[in-house]
């Protein structure tokens, strides 16, 4: 897959009005738009915390192509468009066409003809999504749901999200860590460009050389690296912990996992040391006893099933957006208003 021909990030994203068509990555998008994003999000969860049903895509069509596989991401965009009130279908993609020879551009190509409003996408390569949007199907909302190492923006959004209605802090006020295998880590990507558009000053990077990116530098002000972990989470308000994406290692970066647990795993002891409302965050699927003990995963300052269901809310308010987006920049004004 050639990418250097594409456009950037922001140019293949916006309408002509500078509002979100697709959802491809959080680099390139401005303060506004992602704070847009998390208003629209809290809007569709009540005052009792609960999440609402509302028939802004009725009659629309959300189709989810999963090259990877998933549980939660899949199952909560699923969610999303039916609170939306749209038609959903998951495509078997093992089954699909393309295990018969035919090419990624002829299988979304069919099914575009089948009145796709929206195609929602986890590929294995990196840039895929944006491969799709700009070169495959660009009148159909496509929505990013991981590529490869690269992005996981609906993961950052629901992330901010979180952070937001848990804390009830400015961004600007917040120091968050984030801990374990960067390197090969599109949450971690997603999350720290979230967090740098959304003003944070403090984010901390904790992790073994052998699980950082080369390049680190590319992170850009605010982003300090920590090899320690003891260093890196005192005093932090916000503690989100990844798991090792064995998947994508292809040499062994650790010598155990067990090595990894007394290293960095994130126990009783050390969050003790970030501030005592400090909240717990982890994007699934955890492996308890590696990067976080189990009474932390469960414990009061544990936030993580919170996260889901912002995920559901994050990620209605995504879909209702890039449709809105791609109905504006066909004219057709009167078809939603979010």
């Amino acid at each position: 897959m050639h990418l250097a021909a594409l456009h950037t990030p922001s140019q293949i994203q916006l309408n002509n009005d500078g509002n979100l068509k697709h959802f491809l990555t959080i680099e390139g998008l401005s303060k506004a738009t992602l704070t847009k994003i998390l208003d629209t999000a809290h809007s569709f969860i009540n005052d009792q915390n609960q999440l609402i049903t509302t028939p802004l895509l009725e009659g629309r069509t959300v189709m989810n192509l999963f090259f990877e596989n998933s549980t939660r991401t899949r199952t909560t965009f699923e969610a999303a468009a039916k609170r939306l009130s749209a038609n959903v279908l998951n495509i078997d993609i093992a089954r699909s066409s393309t295990s018969k020879g035919e090419t990624l551009r002829d299988t979304l190509w069919n099914l575009e003809a089948m009145a796709a409003d929206i195609f929602v996408v986890r590929h294995s390569s990196s840039g895929a999504a944006h491969f799709i949007a700009e070169t495959v199907c660009p009148h159909v909302a496509i929505i990013n749901a991981g590529d490869g190492r690269h992005a996981h923006p609906t993961q950052a959004m629901l992330d901010m999200l979180t952070i937001r209605r848990e804390t009830e802090k400015n961004f600007e006020d917040i120091s968050l860590a984030i801990i374990g295998d960067i390197k090969h880590s599109r949450v971690a990507r997603s999350d720290i460009a979230a967090l740098q558009t959304l003003g944070c000053k403090d984010i901390r990077v904790i992790a073994p050389n052998t699980l950082l990116p080369c390049g680190f530098d590319e992170y850009g002000e605010g982003v300090r690296l920590f090899n320690k972990m003891d260093e890196g989470i005192k005093d932090c308000d916000v503690i989100i912990t990844l798991r090792i994406q064995n998947e994508r290692i292809d040499s062994p970066a650790l010598s155990s996992q067990a090595e990894f647990y007394k290293m960095y795993g994130l126990n009783k002891d050390r969050l003790a040391m970030a501030k005592p409302d400090c909240i717990v965050m982890h994007p699934g699927p955890m492996n308890r006893g590696v990067e976080i003990d189990s009474s932390i995963a469960d414990g009061a300052q544990s936030v993580i099933l919170h996260q889901v269901t912002n995920g559901i809310a994050v990620r209605m308010a995504v879909l209702a957006l890039a449709m809105q987006g791609q109905l504006q920049e066909k004219g057709l004004l009167e078809a939603i208003a979010v």
